[in-house]
């Protein structure tokens, strides 16, 4: 089992949507530095995706730092400095974007557009938000 989970979502790339959950994962610290990452075989498997998909993935990954191969090992997580505000502010670019963009094309300022996020996040952060009453 993968310890990660991939929402797909039609109009982005499989293989960007994977290494966004594998990022997340490594950069929340789900995965650990120093513990195996999924072979292409079992990411191919688990996530349901061609395996020339599945080795995209891990060569993307492998390229940005976030795994490591070691000879007689495999590939494992990296050793990350600590995942820093920015770095976890970044996971949500796209997201971020997006509303931006629609919050431009309905005509919200700024201003309101912060008041919801605050709004949104009070009711999210008190206890028992979001369970039946």
């Amino acid at each position: 089992m993968i310890p990660f989970r991939v929402t797909f979502r039609p109009g982005v790339p499989i293989s960007e949507q994977a290494v966004y959950a594998a990022t997340r994962a490594i950069v929340a610290g789900q995965l650990r530095a120093g513990e195996p990452f999924p072979s292409v075989r079992m990411l191919s498997r688990e996530l349901k995706i061609n395996p020339n998909t599945a080795h995209k993935v891990i060569a993307q990954l492998l390229n940005d730092g976030l795994l490591e191969s070691r000879p007689g090992i495999g590939t494992v997580v990296a050793e990350l400095p600590g995942s820093t505000a920015t770095q976890r502010t970044d996971l949500l670019g796209p997201q971020i974007e997006a509303l931006v963009v629609e919050a431009k094309r309905l005509s919200i300022d700024l201003d309101d557009v912060t008041s919801a996020i605050s709004r949104h996040w009070k009711r999210l952060s008190t206890p028992n938000a979001g369970e039946p009453e």
